[in-house]
């Protein structure tokens, strides 16, 4: 089994973060893993995006043409990765910062209006945390009690007061990625 997923936004949207959550919920749990991040010279507002592939055997590389699944958490993430997800993936898009939906129907795709999920539960910097409860709702390589025991064990010392709003953030996007699918996927 080898999972390969792009997350991709812009800087300051915690796409590195959650890509480095995902990881390291992966290595926590036994998992091979790789995480390739590749950003703009812009610490804030230029494009990043990352690469997590989860498998539990050797990785050969950690370069992905097509991923099984895409967290978009804007419209240039969208236009630029959506035609790469594999058929039958997952794209989950931060419908807060999109023009348009996602146009394929041979993906699971969900509108996820993360900005405004996280800004509901107090802060807008959540949206990354929002969209990663929808990913692994639908995308069962991970549960979510993976990714909350990977934040509580690797949430640096200083940002340990945000682990509580990251859990309801994780919560709100799983909930409502099951809203939207039924129940648990």
């Amino acid at each position: 089994m080898q999972t390969e997923i792009i997350l991709a936004g812009f800087g300051g949207q915690g796409i590195l973060f959650a890509g480095q959550v995902l990881a390291y919920a992966a290595m926590d749990s036994g998992l091979d893993v790789t995480w390739f991040p590749s950003y703009g010279p812009e610490m804030r507002g230029g494009t990043a995006n990352c690469t997590v592939i989860i498998a539990d055997e050797e990785i050969g590389a950690p370069v992905v043409k097509y991923p099984q699944a895409l967290i978009a958490m804007n419209a240039p993430s969208l236009d630029k990765f959506e035609p790469l997800v594999r058929p039958d993936g997952v794209i989950i898009l931060n419908a807060s910062l999109a023009a348009r939906g996602i146009e394929r129907d041979d993906v699971r795709g969900l509108e996820v209006p993360a900005n405004h999920i996280a800004e509901e539960l107090g802060d807008r910097r959540l949206a990354n945390m929002v969209a990663t409860g929808a990913l692994v709702t639908l995308l069962p390589v991970l549960t979510l009690d993976q990714i909350k025991a990977a934040l509580a064990e690797h949430l640096p010392s200083h940002k340990r007061h945000l682990l509580d709003a990251n859990f309801q953030a994780l919560d709100a996007g799983a909930a409502y990625a099951r809203e939207r699918y039924g129940a648990p996927v």
